[in-house]
Formats: structure tokens, C-alpha cells, sequence
């Protein structure tokens, strides 16, 4: 009988061991010795934290707004003055010549392009025929005109003469319109114009700085 309560003494004892370890095994775990419980503190930063610097800043005062030197407003007729140069000489029944504008005005112009050019019957006439066409070969260059400086254009008459089908009607000279311009000047150089349409005596190129 002794024997028999030693021995369910130990089934006993070695249940309540093993209860004891699995209860242990699902509490909580003690914190490791010289650590602590807190939880760590966050690296991010917090809705009221202020923005990186670099996001911040602003941009760097004129930055948006900053240009180069102001651009001089283009010549007018108002401010030049038109004279023709016929030194050029002329071949097979053309006269060509150089079409000069010179700035008059007290500041500085800027011309740039082709000028409108006419054959017209006097000073405040309309203009007769056709007008000059455009020779396209001589490059558009932008040139600044200070005051009393000049610039041309090659402008070539043809002889009304070498068209047996026009009109002929004296002309007393030029109405010049500067590039981009609706007010013109005029250059007394009398010519036989072709009143009828379709005829073509004059062509023009683009201004050249002196």
C-alpha cells in the first residue's frame, strides 16, 4: 500500500509540474533584465511638426520676373526720313537703287523686314499699279537704328516701257511704308507706272544696317 501512494504521488506531482509550465508558458513573457517597456519613440514627424527647410524656402526674390535690357519700340514713319541712292546703276531695262531710311528721331528704332513700296502720282496720292514684291534672297536681320543712323533695302524699277500691254500713267514718285507701319513717306522721283493690274515694275528686299 506505501508503495502504491509514492507512486501516485508522483503522477500527481509531475501533473502539477507540467500544469505549472504550460501556464507559464502562455503568460506573458518577463521583460529582458536591464531593458525597458516603453514603447520606442517615433522617428516620423508629428501633424504639427514644421516642413523640411528645403521645402519651405522661398523662391529666390525676381527670379519669375527678371529680364534683359528693354527691347527699342520699332522706327516709325514719324521718326524717319526716305531718300533714294540710284548710283547702283541698271541692266537690261531696270534701274536699281538703294531705298535708305534714316532714323531722325531722339532716341533709338529698331527696323527689322521689308518696306511697302509704291509708285503713286504725288505727295498725298494713292498708289498706282501694283505694289513692289518682295525679293526673299537678302535675309530678315533685326537692326537698331540710333538717332541719325541709317539702314537700306535694294529697290528695282522696272521700265513701264518693256510691257507692251500696260497702261502707262506719270508717276511722281514713291509712297514708302516702313516695316510694319500704316503711316508712309514719300520720295519724289518721277517714273512711268503701269495703272493696269497684274503688271509688277518694282520688287524690294529685306533692310540692311549700313
Amino acid at each position: 500500500m506505501w508503495t502504491q501512494r509514492i507512486k501516485t504521488g508522483l503522477v500527481i506531482t509531475t501533473t502539477a509540474a507540467a500544469s505549472l509550465l504550460l501556464l507559464s508558458a502562455c503568460g506573458p513573457s518577463p521583460s529582458p533584465a536591464g531593458t525597458s517597456s516603453a514603447p520606442p519613440t517615433s522617428s516620423s514627424a508629428s501633424p504639427t511638426s514644421a516642413s523640411p527647410t528645403a521645402t519651405t524656402s522661398p523662391s529666390p526674390s525676381g527670379s519669375a520676373t527678371s529680364s534683359g535690357p528693354a527691347t527699342e519700340g520699332q522706327c516709325k514713319a514719324a521718326s524717319l526720313t526716305a531718300a533714294t541712292d540710284s548710283t547702283g546703276g541698271g541692266a537690261a531695262g531696270s534701274i536699281y537703287e538703294k531705298l535708305i531710311l534714316t532714323n531722325s528721331g531722339t532716341t533709338s528704332c529698331v527696323l527689322e523686314g521689308f518696306a511697302g513700296v509704291s509708285l503713286t502720282a504725288d505727295a498725298n496720292g494713292a498708289p498706282i499699279g501694283e505694289p513692289a514684291t518682295r525679293e526673299t534672297t537678302t535675309p530678315v536681320t533685326k537692326i537698331e537704328l540710333a538717332p541719325g543712323k541709317s539702314a537700306w533695302a535694294e529697290l528695282r524699277y522696272t521700265q513701264a516701257g518693256n510691257y507692251g500691254d500696260c497702261t502707262k500713267v506719270p508717276a511722281a514718285g514713291y509712297r514708302i511704308y516702313p516695316p510694319n507701319d500704316t503711316a508712309s513717306l514719300f520720295v519724289a522721283e518721277p517714273h512711268d507706272a503701269c495703272s493696269n493690274a497684274g503688271i509688277k515694275l518694282l520688287t524690294i528686299t529685306a533692310f540692311q544696317a549700313v
